[in-house]
């Protein structure tokens, strides 16, 4: 619901004084059962009364100014509208819950204690969103007008990363989480919630990926039935993150069976080839005079000359990609019966677009296969065949690696785009997060190197800045419970080669014995899993499994994720509430979030963080179409950006939907709101696609594939 204007703000905070008012009324009356709780609910209305009373004005201040950031007057959307709108929707949340509790503290189905639970985590809640409000005035004051970042502003930065390192945020992944989103999303988060501190709980074993899997499904029946505990523990795991199991955990969407389903769900594809490109040199013709040509070296960063993985999708079969050319880059082997060599299957012809698309996953997760379920249906929606490049991921393969396979990738369809069932009149880039910061900085690579640069861009919800530097939409990693701001700076420090970390791949199990061992250790895990499971609940002192035999609290104080023991003493990561008005004080951690800042200079290579890109870089861009989410910790790198670009006189637009998360395409199916942003991507690639050609040489040679000319390695 929109509730950012003027004058809702006003009305909900006057029916949260009536609700407050009202309800410690009628729970002050005479002859109430559930006493105790009684006076729980009063003590916590009375805390809500106060944060109320103290927020109306700080909301006031922002809604006054807060359109001087927006990208436009028909773009509303920045992080200080982002963060009153997320306040607004807790105060909602309590003032609908305040009204119920009085409507039925008297009857006998009331839960008395689930309902008072309930109102102190929102009150909580509170707290911390009134704590993030004053962080975010702070900027609002020391930033340059109209600037959302404070990017030469380390005090800021840093304080920024001490907020999150002490402020208490469990509150926001147990009973409240994800308030602030659209109603239909709310299950799947809490599943998401609820499978990480699971799988974190028999992360580290020496079991196979399905036994993990069966054993935290088994455990994680005291998670749904403990939001607290399973707050506590997701906060544990967040702040001092294991990179290995972050990687690990979401390695599970590449499962045979989660993409089976997937695959079953989304539309079905005539052609879905993965694909090994081996390290040779590509000639490409100039831009500027297609007489002349450029060389492009294979990628060879940190580990020398290596080939390049891409998965080919097509809704239909198309000229050249039934050819013996193109199976014989196939990964697979044998190779896959394709549709080409079913005699019924109807050959089209080639299609005078290519998308070229790289995957989100913080550079450090994923594969195009996590992605097949979107890209189907876009396949089918636009009628164009889609190459979608596997690059390598960090901490393995750091900066530059994954942008030169990328680049490598994009001149290798230029140059075979007739296997692949194009022309190539028109080629788009599409990508999501990290995906979306790879498209800008190939097409940067492309000017730069002076060959074709694509027709367009379509970036959802792109990381532009890979920094923690400070900025009112990056205050919701303190809340976000997809993207923490302990995950982002793993991710960014992974991608800028900081964190030596090697993580090891996971083995997929694809043979027999493979798959007789995990139904072994599955009947075992099971067995294992109940055991636990029925324990915790007869005797509640006794905690499943050795990494529960301290509580979250201990555990998190003992060590961080290398082992180590850190001192409290040791570390300059303690918040401090002198800034904070008289008489309040945020919630805090029992123990701290060890996040390691982004220095490392690689972060503000402009091929690293695009924003801070200088204009000549980024002069010569292409149309580039940004979709971001108005709740998304990356708003302001989409708003900022589009700015930039716009302010240089180059072709932008920005799309910023409501209500949904960072990774909304990845999710498309799952609710009428993120299907309506999925599809607000194809429109802005169809209109990619669909635009007049600007390009007067191009338009000459109507068959690219004729000019482009691959060359072996003695040829460069």
């Amino acid at each position: 619901m929109r509730v950012a204007s003027d004058m809702d703000y006003k009305i909900v905070f006057a029916s949260l004084e009536t609700v407050c008012e009202d309800t410690i009324a009628f729970l002050c009356g005479s002859d109430l059962p559930y006493g105790a709780v009684a006076k729980r609910l009063v003590t916590c209305l009375r805390q809500i009364q106060e944060h109320g009373q103290a927020l109306q004005p700080v909301v006031g201040s922002f809604t006054a100014v807060f359109h001087h950031y927006d990208f436009d007057a028909q773009t509303p959307g920045n992080g200080y509208r982002t963060l009153v709108k997320v306040l607004l929707s807790c105060l909602l949340h309590i003032i609908h819950k305040g009204r119920y509790i009085s409507s039925n503290y008297n009857s006998a189905f009331f839960r008395a204690d689930h309902n008072a639970s309930e109102m102190e985590a929102y009150s909580s809640a509170l707290c911390q969103l009134r704590a993030l409000l004053h962080l975010a005035q702070r900027l609002l004051n020391d930033n340059e007008y109209g600037q959302l970042y404070a990017l030469q502003n380390g005090d800021l930065s840093g304080r920024f990363v001490q907020e999150y390192s002490s402020m208490h945020k469990a509150c926001f992944y147990g009973r409240c989480l994800g308030f602030q989103f659209s109603p239909s999303l709310r299950p799947f988060l809490q599943t998401v919630v609820i499978s990480m501190v699971s799988y974190g709980e028999t992360f580290g074993k020496q079991q196979s990926g399905l036994g993990l899997a069966a054993l935290s499904l088994l455990t994680s029946g005291k998670y749904v039935m403990d939001p607290e505990l399973r707050g506590a523990e997701f906060e544990r795991i967040t702040q001092n993150l294991n990179m290995q199991f972050w990687k690990s955990f979401w390695n599970l969407t590449e499962s045979g069976l989660l993409t089976g389903f997937s695959r079953i769900a989304s539309s079905p594809v005539q052609i879905n080839l993965t694909l090994t490109v081996p390290p040779v040199t590509l000639r490409l013709p100039l831009a500027s005079d297609p007489r002349l040509t450029a060389t492009i070296s294979p990628p060879i960063a940190h580990s020398g000359p290596g080939p390049v993985h891409m998965r080919l999708i097509s809704h239909e079969l198309r000229v050249g990609q039934e050819s013996e050319e193109l199976l014989s880059y196939s990964r697979d082997d044998p190779p896959p019966i394709t549709a080409s060599q079913l005699p019924w299957v109807q050959k089209q012809p080639r299609s005078p677009w290519l998308l070229i698309h790289f995957h989100g996953g913080g550079f450090v997760a994923q594969t195009s296969r996590s992605h097949e379920n979107y890209l189907r249906i876009w396949s089918k929606e636009l009628n164009v065949p889609i190459l979608s490049v596997d690059y390598s991921l960090s901490p393995e393969a750091p900066f530059p690696r994954a942008l030169e396979e990328c680049f490598y990738a994009y001149c290798w369809a230029l140059n075979n785009c007739h296997l692949l069932g194009s022309t190539a009149e028109r080629v788009c880039l599409a990508g999501d997060s990290a995906g979306g910061n790879l498209c800008i900085t190939v097409s940067m690579k492309a000017i730069s190197s002076g060959i074709r640069v694509p027709d367009g861009i379509m970036a959802a919800y792109p990381a532009t800045l890979l920094t923690t530097d400070a900025s009112p939409s990056r205050l919701l990693t303190l809340i976000d419970p997809l993207l923490p701001l302990g995950v982002l700076t793993k991710c960014i420090n992974a991608y800028a080669g900081t964190d030596s970390q090697m993580v090891q791949p996971a083995v997929e199990s694809s043979s027999l014995s493979a798959l007789g061992r995990d139904t072994v250790v599955l009947l075992g895990d099971l067995t294992q899993g109940a055991s636990n499971w029925i324990q915790s609940f007869l005797d509640p002192t006794r905690t499943t499994g050795g990494a529960r035999s301290l509580s979250s609290s201990q555990r998190s104080c003992q060590s961080d994720e290398t082992g180590r023991t850190p001192s409290l003493t040791s570390t300059p990561h303690c918040g401090s509430d002198s800034d904070y008005p008289e008489g309040f004080k945020p919630l805090r951690s029992e123990c701290l979030a060890f996040v390691n800042p982004t220095s490392c200079p690689i972060i503000r290579n402009p091929f690293v963080s695009p924003l801070l890109s200088p204009d000549e870089l980024l002069r010569g861009l292409p149309p580039v179409h940004i979709v971001a989410s108005a709740l998304d910790a990356l708003l302001d790198d989409s708003v900022m950006f589009a700015k930039k670009l716009r302010d240089m006189g180059q072709p932008v637009s920005l799309t910023v939907v409501e209500d949904l998360p960072h990774g909304f395409l990845s999710l498309s199916q799952l609710s009428k709101e993120t299907e309506g942003a999925a599809e607000m991507c194809v429109e802005q690639i169809r209109a990619i696609f669909q635009q007049e050609d600007q390009r007067p040489a191009l338009r000459k040679r109507p068959k690219l594939e004729e000019t482009y000319q691959s060359s072996s390695p003695s040829s460069g």
